[in-house]
């Protein structure tokens, strides 16, 4: 059985997703709020490299941009922000569309539950603080069953 990361095309079909959901949520005015203080000019890039590696890709984030304690650090000390994730999470199962990802509906599911799992969950774990965020955590893998543990 192909991985999620192989049905959705690979690195290519991954990074149109995140330049599409990037393009989606920079025209959203509650989801732009998020990169307000700017981002990395890669971004879309190193989105689609972590993307890759949870689904099932070549570990190509963790070895040339960091850990999952990272990423979850960029993504804490916020509070909650229920109406952003919602919103955030809609762009994405539009940026599927704009990919060519949304036709195969067990692939456009299974992206979406990613998706939603990992900014609702995984990525909201530590709303008060960054420093709240424990050394040593490993990018998440996510399969066709979901979260693999």
């Amino acid at each position: 059985m192909r991985s999620v990361y192989e049905a959705a095309g690979g690195d290519e079909g991954l990074l149109r997703l995140a330049e599409a959901w990037h393009a989606r949520v920079m025209a959203d005015d509650v989801v732009a709020h998020a990169f307000s203080q700017g981002f990395h000019p890669r971004h879309s890039e190193r989105l689609a490299a972590y993307w890759a590696e949870a689904l099932g890709g070549p570990a190509t984030y963790s070895a040339s941009h960091g850990d999952e304690t990272q990423v979850v650090r960029l993504h804490s000390g916020n509070g909650p922000h229920e109406e952003m994730d919602r919103r955030a999470i809609a762009c994405f199962d539009q940026a599927l569309d704009d990919a060519g990802l949304g036709a195969d509906e067990r692939l456009r599911q299974v992206l979406h539950d990613y998706f939603t799992w990992a900014t609702t969950t995984a990525m909201a774990r530590y709303p008060d603080s960054p420093d709240d965020v424990p050394e040593g955590m490993t990018i998440p893998r996510w399969s066709w069953d979901g979260l693999q543990r």
